[in-house]
C-alpha cells in the first residue's frame, strides 16, 4: 500500500508502508542478539541508523558493514544503567544526524538467570531493575525531552517481554517485574506524550534465540518445555520480530500508541505453561555455584 493519507500527527503525511527514508533510528543494545536484527531491518527501511551499547568494539564492524551497504551509521558506547552516558549518546546522535526520529529501547539483562528466587542476592535483582527499567527509563526521557522541545514527534518502540504478561513459577524475579514495569511504563508515557506526537509502544517477544537465551536453550530439556508450552510449538525466529519492528517505528502506526504487541506463538495465550518444570529446575540448580539455585524446602 503506497496511497499517502493526511495526517494530524506530527509525523506528517503518512506513508502506508514500511518507510524509514529521511529518519534516524537509536537503537540500544544494538551489539548481539535481537539489538543486531532490528539495526539491519531499521537500516534495510531506510533509515540512518544509531547503534548504542556498552561494547563499542562489536558496534564497530556492524556499522561499517551498514556503511558499506550503503546506510548510514553511527556506533556509540552507552550503559542505560547510566543517565549520563545515556545524555552523552543521545546529544552525539542529535550532532551527527539533527535528531532522532525513533528510539528502540533493545537493552535488557537477566542477571539472576538459574537463581531460586529466594536466594537472589539484592545487588543482582538491583543490576537487573537499573538495566531493564531504569535503563528504559533513562532512554525514554532524554530521548522524548529533545523530541518534545523541536516539535516533530516520533516513536518510541520499548522491548519488553511476554515475562512481563505474565506470572511464571521459579522463572527470574527481576527480569519478569522490569518487563512488566517496562509495559506500564510505556503506557503512562503513551498517555503523557501522545498530545505532541510522539508514540510510545512495546513489543513483547515469546522465546527468541539470542545472546541472551541461548544457554539456557541449549539444556534439550529446557528447549522441550519452552516449544510445548507455546501453541505454536516452535521458538521464533529473530526476523519475525521485524514487521512487528516497523509496524510501529513507522507511521503505519500512526494511530497506535500505548500498546503492546505480543509476538510468542500463542505462549501468553496459552499461560506459559504453568512454570519450569521440576527436572529442569535441577539441571539449572547443578550448574549455579554456592547452592544459589536450590529452593528452599522445610526441614
Amino acid at each position: 500500500m503506497s496511497q499517502e493519507v493526511s495526517s494530524p500527527s506530527r509525523e506528517g503525511t503518512i506513508s502506508l508502508t514500511f518507510d524509514l527514508r529521511g529518519r534516524t533510528a537509536l537503537v540500544t543494545g544494538a551489539s548481539s542478539g535481537l539489538g543486531v536484527t532490528f539495526v539491519r531491518a531499521l537500516a534495510g527501511a531506510g533509515a540512518n541508523v544509531v547503534l548504542a551499547a556498552r561494547r563499542l568494539d562489536r558496534l564497530e564492524p556492524l556499522a561499517a558493514e551498514l556503511t558499506a551497504a550503503g546506510s548510514a551509521a553511527l556506533a556509540l558506547h552507552c550503559d542505560v544503567g547510566n543517565p549520563a552516558s545515556v545524555a552523552a549518546a543521545v546529544a552525539a546522535a542529535w550532532e551527527r544526524f539533527g535528531r532522532v526520529d525513533v528510539l528502540v529501547n533493545g537493552a535488557g539483562v537477566v542477571a539472576e538467570s538459574g537463581l531460586a528466587p529466594e536466594k537472589v542476592p539484592p545487588e543482582v535483582f538491583e543490576h537487573t531493575v537499573r538495566v531493564n527499567l531504569l535503563g528504559t527509563w533513562h532512554c525514554c526521557r532524554e530521548v522524548a525531552a529533545r523530541m518534545l522541545a523541536d516539535g516533530k514527534g516520533g516513536a518510541i518502540v520499548n522491548i519488553a517481554s511476554v515475562a512481563g504478561l505474565l506470572g511464571i513459577s521459579d522463572f527470574p524475579p527481576a527480569y519478569q517485574a522490569t518487563k512488566a514495569a517496562v509495559l506500564n511504563l510505556t503506557r503512562s508515557l503513551a498517555c503523557s506524550w501522545a498530545d505532541r506526537g510522539i508514540r510510545v509502544n512495546a513489543i513483547a517477544p515469546g522465546w527468541f534465540p539470542s545472546e541472551m537465551t541461548e544457554q539456557a536453550l541449549a539444556i534439550p530439556a529446557f528447549k522441550a518445555w519452552v516449544t510445548e508450552s507455546a501453541p505454536m510449538k516452535r521458538i521464533g525466529d529473530p526476523a519475525e520480530l521485524v514487521p512487528a519492528l516497523l509496524f510501529l517505528a513507522t507511521a503505519a502506526s500512526s494511530f497506535v500508541t500505548g500498546h503492546t504487541l505480543v509476538v510468542d506463538g500463542g505462549l501468553a495465550a496459552a499461560g506459559a505453561g504453568g512454570g519450569v518444570p521440576a527436572d529442569v529446575l535441577e539441571l539449572f540448580a547443578q550448574a549455579v555455584p554456592g547452592g544459589l539455585g536450590q529452593r528452599i524446602t522445610p526441614a
